[in-house]
Formats: structure tokens, sequence, C-alpha cells
């Protein structure tokens, strides 16, 4: 196909390793790949809470763009700048990227999460078109009175990996691979794992430790309070070589998440054949096999031990969800699959 312009508007920077971001720039480099020619435009500021001079910032950007152009606009900025997609509704084309709904994120309060849904529902009325990357998140915007016919889903692809050795000695070793925060519920993990201490494990936590301090200071103080610092290690933010090296060490990985739009490590676990022990929160149990995983409810300590000790102690178990986590393995799609899904519904806009 000859090139077609589009701008793709996200805050921040592209190269920030959380799953919404790794999306982003996937998807972006398959598109290129197919012939789009995409013009980034990076909103300054701090997302999903930009002050006023940070939407003046956003304001002069999007009107810079050309009329009738086509715009991709990740949902961590689109959904809280309601007034200015309204204003270019009429000359923009603009397709919404949806991770998961902003009011949805943990550790919000009442009237944090109720503005953000208030301004999400706004804005959304404002897109041409809605990108979802799981049918969790398509069905949770029925809340945000969008209608299905006004969504695609598009799910992540997954890179190919080398299926992991594992620890290779009697000690189990986990891997954690999310950003300190909240709604990760990290110290949810610390409290189960603190249950099983007499068993024989270490937790390698990847994933920065900058992004939410608080939460990291009170993550550490609970480590040391329960007495498990020589057992957990938090490894901060790694580049892809360090983490494919924690990857290929582990033998289950762990995820105590209250919620996930989709959870793309899951599938990065998969890729690599390790077995899963998780939540059930947001679009968890849609995405881990049901062979591969052992499932628990968000925010529950106790369940998550019991299910740690059962993949611990009962190797048929263990057998089992390594065996499901290999043939599911074979399933996952590649980011140029993915990637041919957002063409086709760019190609009805642009």
């Amino acid at each position: 196909m000859s090139q077609t312009k589009v701008f793709f508007v996200f805050p921040g920077d592209i190269n920030t390793r959380t799953g919404g971001y790794l999306y982003d720039k996937l998807i972006i480099e398959q598109l290129k790949k197919a012939g789009w020619d995409i013009s980034l435009i990076s909103l300054e500021g701090d997302y999903p809470f930009p002050d006023e001079a940070m939407r003046q910032s956003a304001a002069r950007q999007l009107a810079a763009i050309p009329n009738d152009s086509l715009v991709i606009a990740d949902g961590l900025a689109f959904s809280v700048l309601p007034e200015l997609f309204q204003e270019h509704e009429s000359r923009l084309r603009t397709i919404a990227l949806i991770h998961h709904p902003l009011a949805l994120e943990t550790g919000l309060s009442d009237e944090q999460s109720a503005a953000l849904k208030m301004s999400e529902t706004e804005a959304l009325r404002y897109a041409a078109h809605i990108i979802t990357t799981s049918e969790h998140t398509a069905e949770t915007l029925a809340d945000f009175n969008v209608s299905n016919d006004r969504i695609t889903v598009v799910f992540p692809g997954t890179a190919q990996a080398a299926v992991a050795v594992g620890s290779q000695s009697d000690i189990f070793n986990l891997i954690c691979v999310a950003t300190i925060n909240e709604r990760k519920g990290h110290a949810v993990l610390v409290k189960a794992l603190k249950h099983i201490e007499h068993l024989p494990w270490q937790l390698s936590c990847a994933g920065s430790c900058d992004r939410d301090p608080d939460t990291y200071k009170d993550l550490v103080q609970l480590t040391e309070k329960l007495g498990l610092n020589d057992r957990i290690r938090y490894c901060g933010e790694l580049n892809n070589e360090q983490l494919e090296i924690e990857y290929q060490r582990a033998d289950l990985f762990v995820l105590a998440s209250y919620y996930e739009g989709y959870g793309m490590v899951l599938d990065e676990a998969i890729a690599r054949a390790l077995p899963i022990v998780a939540t059930s929160g947001g679009a968890i149990a849609d995405t881990v096999p049901r062979d591969a995983g052992i499932l628990t409810t968000p925010g529950d300590s106790e369940e998550l031990a019991n299910a740690l000790q059962q993949f611990m102690e009962k190797e048929p178990i263990r057998e089992s969800l390594r065996a499901g986590a290999a043939n599911a393995r074979k399933d996952l799609r590649s980011w140029s699959d993915a990637a041919l899904q957002f063409d086709s519904v760019l190609k009805q806009y642009g």
C-alpha cells in the first residue's frame, strides 16, 4: 500500500517499560512495516492528571495536526482530554486505543475515580472508533455508554522465546514482572509468601520502582517487617537481556494484580512455557489458559498462598501446569498478526 499518514498521540516516553507502552510501540513498528507513515506526538506531563499548563501544551500539539488526519490516541491521554478531542472531532478522525478504563485503577480516591469515569465517558463520545486490547475491556466500556459496534478488540502479540530452563535445584524460583504500584498487588504477594515461609522459594520482582515511590517504600518496609529480605529481590526495571535471564531461571510466574486490562506479561510467561499463579482480576481470567495456571481472588493473600503451596508441594500439579503452558505456547499469536487486525481498522478510516 502507498504510505498513509497517521498521527499517534500518547503521553510521555514511548519506550516506557509497561505493558501499555510496549503494546503501542510494537504495534507502531509493525504498522510502519505495513506501509503506514506514523508521526509520534508525545504529550508532556503527569497523565492521567495533567494540570492546566499541560492541557494547553496538548491543545497546541493537537491543533498542529493537519485537517482530515487519521489519529490514534492512547487512552491514558485521550480519556482525560475530552474537551480537546471534542474541539477537533469534526476535522480529525480519531481512533481511541483503550488498554483499560482509567477509573478502574487501584488506589484512586472515590472522587478521582468518579472524575475519571466522567471524563472518559465524555471523551469516548468523540472517537470515530475504539480499539481495546481485550474482550473484557470492550465489555467494560458498556458502562461508559459505548456501544459494541464502535469497538474492535485487537489482542496483543507475543515475541517468540526459548523455553525456561528453571532453577534446576530444590529451590523454586518465582518471577513477577510488573511495575511496582498499588494495582499490581505486590504487597498481597509478599504476605502470601510469608504464609509459606517454610517452603523453599525465592522471588525476583522485575519492574520499575520509581513510578510510585510511596508504594515501593511501603513494600520494602513490609518485606523487612516480615523478615523476607533475603528471599525477595526488587530488581527494578530490567532491559530485555537482563529480563530474559530472570525468565530463564524461573520455575513459576506469579502476578497478584487487582486488575489487568489484558496482562501481556502472562503471554510472555507462556511463551517460555512457564506455569502461572495469578489472580483473576480484570482480563486475567481470559488471558491465562485454564490448564496452564491457577487463579485466585484479587487481594486474598491466603488463597494466593494456598495456590503457591499446591504448586510447590504437589508434583502432579506442577507437571500438569507445565504441560499446559507448553501446549498453550504453540497458540500464541505474533505481533504481525496483531498489526494486521489493527491495520484493517485503520483502513476503514484512513
